[in-house]
């Protein structure tokens, strides 16, 4: 089981962003290759962008620094589109490590900066109205732990690599993961692995290959198309 370990630390990507790295692990929060281009790319554009009309319910798996719940807010307001967002998060980061990131700033929205921190750092399972069309809540509520039928058009799945949280990528969390998404609703990650892919289509989805972001070749949308 993942523990998190108490040396991440900010490190500049390629396309200006900052993530989180820790070297006892290995292991960063965001791709080196660009942060914020990885985010819109996997989840804005391969995610939010192609999932159904109206109002959409997301789940995030791995809230981590919040960037990809911030370009979905931002992206809601602009396109007047409500989104219900719901993030788990077992082992959130303290304040000060998301305020150095300075996430609002680098995607161009300076403005939400003290909101966007306000919404980090509020309480476990606080419902937040950030604005008319982006409603947040995060949890620690463990993936497995949440019990919520066909509840998903769109889950985010931004955990740690299959080496740091392998409890996260194996048939019986994605089987639990189809469960929670509706008839026709999307998974999207930028993990490519074979065996990721094995555990999807083991689960029941429909695992589409797709471009990957700066320095991936390939990334994964997984479409829940039928029952169990």
């Amino acid at each position: 089981m993942y523990v998190p370990p108490d040396d991440f630390r900010p490190r500049s990507t390629r396309d200006g962003s900052l993530t989180l790295r820790s070297e006892v692990l290995g292991e960063q929060y965001h791709s080196l290759h660009g942060a914020l281009n990885e985010s819109m790319h996997v989840f804005i554009r391969n995610g939010l962008d192609r999932a159904t009309a109206g109002p959409v319910d997301i789940l995030e798996v791995g809230l981590g620094t919040g960037l990809n719940a911030l370009l979905t807010w931002c992206h809601a307001d602009r396109a007047e589109r409500a989104v219900r967002y719901t993030a788990l998060e077992p082992h959130p980061l303290p304040a000060d490590a998301l305020a150095a990131l300075g996430h609002a700033r680098t995607a161009g929205e300076p403005d939400r900066d003290a909101d966007f921190l306000r919404m980090m750092t509020a309480p476990a399972d606080a419902v937040q109205e950030l604005s008319p069309w982006f409603r947040f809540m995060w949890t620690q509520c463990p993936l497995q732990g949440l019990e919520l039928h066909e509840a998903f058009d769109l889950i985010y799945f931004d955990a740690f690599s299959p080496r740091v949280q392998p409890e996260l990528w194996t048939v019986e969390s994605f089987r639990h993961v189809h469960s929670l998404l509706r008839p026709g609703g999307a998974l999207v990650t930028y993990c490519a692995k074979g065996e990721v892919r094995r555990a999807m289509l083991a689960a029941g989805f429909a695992v589409q290959r797709l471009q990957g972001p700066p320095g991936k070749r390939e990334m994964f949308r997984a479409i829940r198309t039928s029952p169990l």
